[in-house]
This record gives C-alpha cells, structure tokens and sequence, in this order.
C-alpha cells in the first residue's frame, strides 16, 4: 500500500492522525522571531490562543524544513513503501518546496523511491477535508495512481467561507489587501472570507458576529446553487479556534440550514483551526469547508 503524509496547516489533530496510520509533519510559529516551535508537538493550542489572546500577542508562522521532510519520508522510502504527500497551498507557505526538496535529495540515494508531492491548494478546514478523502481512499484500497489523481482532481472545488473579529491578522500576515482592511475597520464590522484555489478574497461584511455567521451559511447557499453541486456529493465540516460551544451550536445551525450532515456529526474528525491558520486569522475566526468525497472523481 501507501503512506499518506501531511504538513499541520491540515488542522487535524495529530491522535486523528495517528489513529489512522497519517503522518504529520509540523509547521513551525515564533511568538519573539527568534524562537521556533512545531505545531501540536511542541506547543498546543490551549497554550498558543492563551499567548494571543491574553498576551496579545502577533505571532509568525514557519515552514517545515527540508530535513524534517526527509526525516518523515526515510522510514518508508526504506521500506519500499510509496508515499503521497499533502502539503498547505503555497500561496501561504513554502512547505510545498521543502517537501520538494526533500524528494530530490532522498531521490539521489534512493532513485527507486515513489513519493508524490501535492499542492493541495487548500488550508485549515478545507485542507482537513482533503487529507480526509486521503485517507479514506488508502483505507478503502484505492490504487497510488488513482489516489494521486483524484487529489489533483479535488483541489479545485475545494471552499472555505469564514468570518473573523477583524482582518488585523490577515492584514500583518499579508493574506488580504490594505483596501479591504481599511473599508472594515473603518465600519467596524465583521468580513466574510472565501477562499478559492488557494487565494482569499473578501466575500461580504456584516454589523455582528451572529449576522457574519448567517452570511457564511448564505454565502455556502449561493455557491451550492449556483453549482449545481449535489449536497450528498460533498463532505462539510466547521472549523473554529477557540470557542467549542459556540462551534457545537453553529454546526447544528448549519446543518439545519443546508439539510446535511457534517463529518464530526458523522464519526470521530478531530479538527480545530491550528496556530498556523489563526497567526493569520486571529483567535476567533469560525466557518465552512466543503470538499467533493473522493468517490465523486474516481
């Protein structure tokens, strides 16, 4: 068979992970520019929204280096096993690269290694969907071939819409245009953001947070409709930071509202929006990610 790796921008919990036999390479975040630690290894979540929250703090995300990449990959390249790898959109990281990098070097010594590396084109949530669908075609038997192939297949329809307090983070991370930044801070209102093949854009604004969350949900509405996409083709989930409560009450308000069920209504999907996401969205940011099931492109 093969094995699935992913950077942590996926926002899947590492015990989900390893519970289905994934391997997770961690992207880095500095809270001082100088001092690196890797997501869910060295520093959690509860500790890292502390820092933001009650800190105040503007933390900087980093990439995996090329070693850790061959350090994850040599296990398997000794065994002969093939390897698919997912990586964050490189729009916001150069994981991608160092991943890259890793195969070209372990290919000099190994040149019967088979590893695949994949753009995914996605983040966060609609990242955690995509490695899901991974896993779900290693697990159900799907050839290498057919694997990587649906992947590159799957990038495109791939969504997230989300809302965030302020476009402070995005703003200092670069992720979105002073223009917009200056119309919503002046407004003090709440942006809606989508974000397609790999690119943020500002989809809407709204008074309140309730009404921001609304539109999130409106906004998935149009997008269903306007492409003709059939619901029970797609999988869904919510991503949140820090507030379960309010995350476990939003996902029944969507799946009211769309008529469907989430993943983490359906099985154990441990996600939470991780500390590379939220250096860029802020501690607060809550939304929907879709993705087509594998079974769609096959």
């Amino acid at each position: 068979m093969y094995k699935i790796i992913t950077d942590s921008a996926c926002d899947i919990k590492k015990e989900y992970l390893d519970r289905h036999n994934t391997g997770l390479v961690p992207l880095y975040v500095t809270f001082d520019g100088e001092n690196y630690v890797k997501e869910q290894i060295e520093i959690g979540y509860d500790e890292f929204y502390d820092k933001m929250i009650n800190d105040g703090a503007f933390p900087k995300s980093s990439l995996p280096s090329v070693s850790d990449y061959i350090d994850a990959f040599m296990p398997y390249v000794k065994s002969n096993t093939p390897i698919i790898v997912i990586t964050i959109t490189t729009l916001f990281s150069g994981s991608y690269n160092s991943a890259c990098t890793a195969k070209d070097t372990i290919i000099e010594d190994y040149p019967d290694a088979e590893i695949t590396v994949i753009n995914s084109l996605q983040n966060s949530a609609s990242m955690s969907l995509f490695v899901y669908e991974a896993i779900r075609m290693q697990e159900n038997g799907v050839s290498y071939d057919d694997c990587v192939r649906v992947l590159n297949d799957m990038k495109a329809p791939g969504r997230i819409f989300f809302t965030v307090e302020s476009l402070d983070y995005l703003k200092k991370g670069g992720r979105i245009g002073k223009v917009a930044t200056a119309i919503t801070g002046k407004l003090s209102i709440r942006p809606i953001i989508v974000m397609k093949n790999g690119e943020i854009s500002l989809g809407g604004i709204a008074r309140t947070r309730s009404k921001a969350k609304n539109n999130v949900i409106e906004i998935v509405r149009k997008h269903i409709a306007d492409n003709n996409i059939d619901i029970n083709k797609y999988d869904f989930t919510v991503g949140y930071c820090t507030n379960l409560k309010e995350a476990e009450e939003y996902r029944s308000t969507v799946e009211e509202a769309l008529g469907i069920k989430l993943i983490e209504s359906q099985e154990q999907f441990d996600t939470r929006i991780g500390i590379v996401t939220a250096c860029h969205t802020g501690p607060y940011a809550i939304g929907i990610a879709c993705m087509p099931k594998y079974e769609t492109l096959l």
